[in-house]
């Protein structure tokens, strides 16, 4: 890894985080449109003004790093792929979860470092909860004015299993994997703080077994990683960033104890 300094990086882009949130929850107090992007995804104002807030403050946090971000300009790969190092932004996960009001939409930041996650923060913005991590140096929950606590996964999986599962995505091979699994509660929860479940040891396994995008997912990888836990294809290999032209995931599981196939479930 080159000279990156992650412990100066992690707090600023935590503060940046809180920053798009507070913009965000302006908008969420009134009334606003919704827009269905080509992909049939919704996009709100807030979606955007969120884009806006994160992408003049990593310019000023670090410039010399790329941004790819949901709601930016499509990128070719041919232009990605000389990416050793960039920001990899999802300014409002959990659009749908926004759109009901419910609260469970997140601001999700992460630095990627040769395919690979090395930084990750992740603000809700209903609750003033931050979760944050960086390469070697440790996950971190921190509730409103409180001080940050470090997190860690359950890393021996329950009797009854404790299973993060989408408010909003369910299929048929979701449907078949839990009933593989035998005893098992569902903890349903919007956007990345399923992931956050598992990194706080408070769910066993998310199991994602529909599509999602590499946005989605790289804040909250960090942070379960440097939690201990792990984030994987269905072969239980390590998902990489900016690998491809698509930015579509692999279906994955999220999950804390490595003793168990999960793929065994499928």
């Amino acid at each position: 890894m080159p000279q990156i300094d992650l412990a100066k990086l992690m707090p600023a882009v935590v503060e940046l985080s809180k920053q798009a949130g507070q913009r965000i929850l302006d908008i969420y107090q009134q009334d606003f449109d919704v827009i269905q992007k080509q992909d049939n995804s919704p996009v709100t104002i807030a979606d955007m003004a969120a884009h806006a807030v994160i992408d003049d403050g990593l310019e000023e946090i670090a410039a010399e790093f790329p941004v790819l971000s949901e709601e930016s300009t499509t990128i070719p790969l041919d232009d990605r792929v000389r990416w050793e190092t960039y920001w990899l932004v999802d300014p409002l996960d959990g659009t749908r979860e926004f759109i009901k009001r419910n609260g469970e939409f997140t601001v999700n930041i992460a630095l990627i470092h040769n395919h690979q996650p090395i930084l990750g923060s992740i603000y809700v913005p209903v609750t003033d909860v931050s979760y944050y991590a960086a390469k070697g140096l440790g996950a971190y929950k921190q509730q409103q004015a409180a001080s940050a606590e470090p997190i860690h996964v359950c890393k021996q999986r329950r009797k009854k299993l404790i299973i993060a599962g989408s408010r909003s995505h369910q299929t048929p091979e979701l449907v078949r994997f839990l009933a593989n699994l035998g005893d098992y509660e569902l903890l349903s929860i919007g956007s990345s703080l399923k992931s956050c479940l598992v990194a706080e040891g408070k769910a066993d396994i998310y199991p994602r077994l529909g599509p999602t995008s590499e946005w989605d997912t790289a804040a909250a990888h960090c942070i379960v990683e440097q939690a201990g836990g792990f984030l994987t294809d269905t072969n239980m290999q390590t998902i990489p960033y900016n690998t491809k032209e698509s930015l579509l995931n692999p279906p994955f599981f999220v999950f804390g104890d490595s003793s168990v196939n999960w793929s065994d479930f499928l």
